[in-house]
């Protein structure tokens, strides 16, 4: 069984240090977060989600996750496939769905499930 793949969706990087990583990423981005707490910081450039979070391993990098209509049916497809859950599937908060796996080859892949994600238009 496939998963169709609706594009990407969002990124989170891990930072350690939670307020030096806000402050550089709103000068790189020239916005302030739309959501800030201990636990996470949410930007939204053009229409996507740019998170940190304090307690991820840098040495791990960033986790993306791609867009899909059913995390758990994506999750159980790639498990069929040979890949071992990396994180399970949880509902982060206003209907946002999120689960990651580990493929055979070692790579973490997340899945997310937003409602609420619009690709914002681009200037032409």
């Amino acid at each position: 069984m496939s998963i169709r793949f609706l594009g990407l969706r969002t990124v989170i990087y891990p930072a350690p240090d939670l307020a030096a990583a806000t402050a550089w990423w709103s000068e790189i981005l020239g916005m302030a977060p739309y959501f800030s707490e201990p636990f996470y910081v949410g930007f939204n450039p053009g229409g996507y989600e740019l998170g940190l979070i304090p307690d991820g391993d840098v040495a791990a990098g960033a986790l993306t996750y791609w867009g899909v209509d059913d995390v758990a049916g994506a999750v159980a497809s790639a498990l069929v496939a040979g890949a071992t859950e990396h994180s399970p599937i949880s509902d982060v908060g206003e209907g946002i769905i999120t689960a990651a796996v580990t493929t055979p080859q070692g790579s973490i892949v997340g899945f997310i499930f937003n409602p609420h994600f619009e690709v914002a238009p681009t200037d032409a």
